[in-house]
């Protein structure tokens, strides 16, 4: 069962702690390739002896010290895990018995291979046994409580223009393919994912008991179906756009949009208000609406068992997880084999019972004075992004007095949320990992669904604490940091301040800056779709954000390959703004806390070469063309020479000269913030 992830997934006290002490530990200095020139190449410069000799690992599409530090997590996971499920006499209902049950009944490889398909046969035969459209519509319903959201997809969001509401939202969704372009583009990649998909398709209906012939029919009418709906989808340029998906309307108009969807029946068994909700592709809701009277029954039923299939794959026996990860791990990521069972498992657990587990992870590998130090870094980058707008110069008054209350509404959340959630409810034994997965995602589903037309809870987290990211939601202006990423090496208290600001203290800018990126700024202090600058000023934000999308226009990962500077922009953004005001923070706190030279390199030296260790991913060649094709972020050598190139600090730190291909001419560097 695919596992359940909600629709989006998206203070101010400039003061400086007083009386720290800083340790010695500086920079990996085996990572750097002292053949390279920083000022030429600083992606080969800062990382290039790691990545020579640490290859990607055979399950991973990317690795670095920042993905290793990821994979690392689940490693710390397993220790919980493998303790926990070895007993099995905790409270019912207990974190510890719903995360052991759950993880030993994942981790029983020999009786899930046993069943074999037999788990989705009921499922597969109700689907089977549709008779009428009436039945039809009650399987879809079915099936979207099981978080299969074909052919579109349900969740709830804060309201865009009074994100003090949740409502629901309903999203175009429903493709096997990762997006729209799969479906449509006439390059050769394209039309070679398309045949790759065809006999994945049709392996994955062999495999639930079609004969030959009748598979690939069965795989020609799931494609046939699919690019119906991805014609009617908004590519992933549109989507970055928050006016594109805004549309904002009442149950009796979603009615009127699409008059053959049962959406009665949907809300009341989902126990959802019909109060206002929003829409994101109306064009793609009509599509839905006249595949309802223009495809066949038959046809129907033959893309939801491929949707179901699908969604299930990795919770089935192993001829299943391998013809799954066949097509997405191998063709589109480029990774040579599957995770380890006992990794998988624990990803799972952590999707599913995030806070049961997360809770366990933060209380052995987040101690408060890591908390602290984070809070205090975020309290500095903050400070440091208020001095930056109030010395604009291409700002007026009026707007920058608009971005600094928006700025001072900023709400940090560190490590792990206030308020654990309560999976009281779930039954999970160790006897059935099929049945535990149907009950957690159902639970998942339920618990998002009862959030629709009530207050929004600000105190929820969007990523559970073991998770090594980070994300900014422009309708809370909330920066959120779980413990899983305030770890080693971008971030410890034994770290120099060069390091943890070089490192951490990006990414918090980076967090901070998308306030601030084409998206973010379109989003008041209150967190509302609002237009808050003055026509002057929202023009010359534009043109300063143009230059950014033109810089990575040029950045190609093979002849004829290029990123799409649109398409990554507010990260590219991001990027360029956090590490800025990043630094702007280390040089405020070097006057309290002076650091020293390390290994012979100066503080600022660390603070760059922090950045690019952290940051510098090698990447599989396929997983490249699937990041350039619809990843709003840029791949990790491009976010490390990309924003470092406009930075003349960077330039003064490695003294490089003007003509130095880490140095972007004056007339061509770009700064947004």
């Amino acid at each position: 069962m695919r596992c359940f992830k909600p629709l989006f997934v998206l203070l101010f006290l400039p003061l400086l702690m007083q009386g720290q002490t800083t340790s010695q530990h500086g920079v990996q200095t085996g990572d750097i390739d002292r053949k390279a020139d920083p000022c030429t190449d600083f992606f080969q410069y800062a990382n290039g002896t790691w990545r020579a000799e640490n290859p990607i690992p055979a399950s991973m599409p990317r690795w670095s010290r920042r993905w290793q530090a990821g994979e690392d997590a689940k490693e710390q996971l397993k220790v919980i895990l493998d303790d926990v499920s070895k007993r099995i006499d905790w409270p019912k209902g207990s974190p510890e018995q719903l995360i052991g049950d759950y993880y030993g009944s994942c981790m029983d490889q020999a009786k899930i291979d046993k069943l074999g398909i037999a788990p989705a046969q009921t499922m597969l035969a109700q689907i089977d046994a549709i008779k009428t459209p009436a039945e039809l519509q009650r399987m879809i319903r079915q099936l979207q409580a099981l978080s299969v959201s074909a052919p579109f997809g349900m969740g709830s969001m804060p309201d865009n223009h009074n994100p003090g509401e949740t409502i629901a939202t309903i999203y175009a969704s429903g493709l096997g393919l990762p997006d729209r372009d799969y479906y449509l583009k006439p390059d050769q990649r394209f039309q070679e994912a398309r045949e790759k998909y065809a006999t994945h398709v049709t392996n994955m209906f062999k495999l639930a008991g079609y004969n030959e012939a009748s598979a690939k029919a069965a795989a020609t009418t799931v494609f046939d179906f699919e690019k119906k709906l991805a014609e009617a989808s908004l590519d992933n340029v549109a989507l970055r756009d928050p006016r594109a998906t805004d549309h904002k309307t009442n149950f009796d108009a979603l009615t009127k949009m699409a008059p053959s969807v049962d959406w009665a029946a949907l809300f009341t068994e989902s126990k959802i208000s019909r109060a206002d909700l929003n829409v994101t592709e109306p064009k793609f809701l009509a599509q839905v609406d006249k595949q309802l009277h223009d495809t066949p029954l038959p046809d129907w039923k033959t893309y939801l068992k491929w949707q179901f299939l699908h969604a299930s794959a990795d919770s089935l026996s192993s001829p299943f997880v391998n013809e799954n990860f066949a097509f997405y791990g191998q063709y589109i990521s480029g990774s040579k084999e599957l995770k380890p069972r006992w990794k998988r498992c624990a990803e799972s657990t952590d999707a599913l019972l995030g806070d049961a587990l997360g809770k366990k992870y933060v209380e052995k590998y987040f101690p408060p004075q890591a908390k602290a130090r984070a809070q205090e870094m975020v309290t500095n980058i903050l400070a440091a992004m208020h001095d930056t707008i109030e010395g604009l110069e291409w700002m007026s008054p009026e707007t920058k007095k608009k971005a600094l209350e928006k700025l001072s509404t900023f709400n940090p959340k560190i490590g792990y949320p206030d308020k654990w959630k309560d999976y009281s409810g779930i039954k999970i034994s160790r006897d059935s990992y099929w049945n535990n997965q149907v009950a957690a995602v159902k639970w998942n589903v339920d618990e998002d669904r009862s959030l629709m037309g009530k207050p929004t809870d600000r105190g929820r987290w969007g990523m559970t604490p073991p998770t090594s990211n980070a994300y900014y939601n422009p309708l809370l202006n909330e920066i959120v940091f779980p413990a899983g990423i305030l770890q080693q090496p971008s971030f410890s208290v034994e770290n120099a301040d060069a390091i943890n600001y070089g490192g951490i203290g990006v990414v918090i800018g980076h967090e901070i800056s998308h306030g601030f990126d084409d998206q973010g700024a379109q989003f008041d202090a209150q967190g509302r779709l609002d237009n808050w600058w003055t026509e002057a000023d929202l023009k010359n934000f534009h043109q300063r954000t143009a230059c950014v999308a033109h810089q990575f226009d040029g950045y190609f990962i093979e002849p004829g390959i290029h990123h799409n500077g649109q398409l990554v922009l507010g990260e590219s953004i991001g990027d360029l703004a956090g590490a800025k005001i990043a630094y702007l923070a280390f040089q405020k706190a070097k006057k309290t806390n002076p650091a020293p030279t390390i290994d012979g390199f100066t503080p600022d030296q660390q603070f760059f070469i922090a950045w690019g260790q952290w940051r510098g991913d090698e990447i599989r060649p396929e997983e490249q063309r699937h990041m350039v094709q619809g990843d709003p972020h840029p791949i990790g050598k491009y976010r490390v020479i990309g924003p470092l190139s406009n930075l003349p600090e960077f330039a003064s730190a490695f003294s490089c000269k003007a003509d130095n291909a880490m140095v972007r001419p004056a007339a061509d560097r770009c700064e947004v913030w």
